[in-house]
């Protein structure tokens, strides 16, 4: 193995983790050790793929580290031992020119990534990095007595500041704003709030008031008698009333009619609801979240909701972030999802290939969450190679291989590139262009200035000549 050039890595390693370094060479061996442990890393060394996989038996490290050439069983063979007893311990290979073809047919098995000997030390480092980030376990916070929000995958402090405000809220019975972008979340965090909840062994029920037309709406929500309307031929019982005990999210509270809006405040004040077509109140004990996408202070300026049922719904405000503003959670919703869905499809998927998430945790994602889910569901679908190629991906995100243009724009382009290609051929010689363009000097001379050509820029260099 060639030594590693030195460089320092701009990505911060997990700290103390550990990794297990493969390699016959003795002398490599002992220069990686010293560069891993150097960058916070803890070393354990092996020298062949045996002795590898005794030392995996006696201690799990955090990822393995491997040559190609190894005497006896190689690095491609250790790799497939490792992928059937440690699915989700990453490696990486170094390898020669020689066997860059076994290397790159590895990665489509599921090796993390590989490198081509010689290789630059900061390139490793942040190869490492980038591996032990994306397999690591979820926080503690997520797990054990924390159950309540496991459903939401998240590392990042954005979110991890809205879940300690959750955590507070859900002791109390306050009603609670949930304010986001769609996609974001907003049910699983009212499911997380209930679940943690002195309510939790009652119902949690959801209802979308933008999908249900307003002449039903009323009747979901409160229940209507028999013979209350034409098509009531039972009495039925409202979402309220199923909600009894628990609690009820009102999703897309923005979208609730006017109308609806009187009605949800009188229930809210009283505790109390009167079916449609009833004469009986009936008292009701419900927890109240609502979420919104909407920006709730523009609406009310507006006249579109009532200042006072939105104090009412607003006694605390909890906002989640957009999927582009905790970009490291990508990665991690992306192999959860991943995970999820290959036992829903049975396929033997093990990541995605480092470009492929790259280019998710890049994207725009204006759908959020959501989008993210429905992309990982595409390429999982279509995915013919346990490693998510970097092709799926751009295929599911629709991103162009060309670059799109209007039609003014494609004009634009083509009408200064032909300028540009007339003035190189007549070496900035306007009359000689605009005569080829047959276009008259002054029409000419206002295209140039309109692209902000100039003739002399066209002109040949004078050169030196000896007397």
């Amino acid at each position: 193995m060639s030594n590693p050039q030195t460089g320092a890595s701009h990505a911060a390693p997990m700290a103390g983790a550990h990794l297990l370094v493969v390699d016959d060479d003795t002398d490599m061996l002992r220069l990686l050790t010293m560069r891993l442990t150097a960058a916070g890393y803890r070393v354990s060394t092996a020298g062949s793929a045996e002795a590898a996989l005794t030392q995996l038996d006696i201690e799990r490290p955090q990822l393995v580290l491997s040559d190609v050439r190894l005497p006896g069983r190689d690095g491609l063979a250790l790799f497939g031992d490792i992928r059937e007893r440690h699915p989700s311990l990453p490696v990486i290979l170094l390898t020669a020119h020689g066997t860059i073809p076994d290397a790159v047919d590895a990665t489509e098995r599921g090796v993390f990534t590989y490198l081509t000997k010689p290789f630059d030390g900061k390139a490793l480092l942040e190869k490492i990095a980038q591996a032990l980030a994306l397999s690591a376990p979820a926080p503690a916070a997520q797990r054990g007595d924390e159950d309540w929000h496991a459903e939401i995958i998240s590392r990042s402090s954005r979110m991890a500041e809205t879940l300690a405000e959750a955590r507070m809220v859900a002791q109390t019975d306050a009603s609670v704003l949930l304010r986001g972008e769609s996609g974001t979340g907003k049910e699983l965090l009212a499911q997380a709030i209930h679940r943690l909840s002195n309510r939790r062994n009652k119902p949690f029920i959801a209802v979308n008031c933008g999908a249900i037309p307003e002449a039903l709406l009323e009747s979901e929500l409160f229940g209507h008698v028999k013979g209350a309307f034409t098509d009531a031929v039972a009495n039925h019982k409202g979402l309220f009333q199923a909600a009894e005990g628990g609690t009820l999210l009102l999703d897309e509270i923005g979208d609730m009619p006017p109308a609806l809006q009187i009605k949800l405040l009188r229930v809210l004040q009283e505790r109390v609801l009167r079916p449609l077509g009833s004469s009986q109140s009936i008292a009701v004990d419900v927890r109240i979240i609502s979420a919104t996408h909407r920006d709730l202070d523009d609406a009310m300026a507006q006249g579109q909701f009532r200042a006072d049922l939105y104090y009412r719904l607003n006694v605390v405000t909890l906002s989640l972030p957009p999927l582009a503003e905790r970009r490291e959670d990508i990665p991690l919703l992306a192999n959860h999802f991943l995970a999820k869905l290959a036992a829903k499809y049975n396929k033997r998927l093990s990541g995605f290939a480092p470009e492929a998430l790259k280019t998710l945790s890049t994207a725009a994602w204006p759908g959020n969450v959501r989008q993210l889910f429905n992309v990982v569901e595409q390429v999982c679908a279509l995915s013919s190679t346990p490693l998510i190629p970097l092709a799926l991906v751009q295929r599911a995100l629709r991103m162009p291989s060309v670059e799109i243009l209007s039609l003014a724009q494609a004009r634009q382009r083509f009408e200064r590139e032909y300028l540009v290609g007339l003035l190189k051929l007549t070496d900035g010689n306007v009359a000689d262009a605009a005569r080829l363009a047959d276009r008259n000097r002054t029409e000419f001379y206002r295209l140039m200035q309109k692209h902000e050509l100039t003739p002399g820029h066209f002109k040949p260099e004078p050169s030196d000549t000896e007397d």
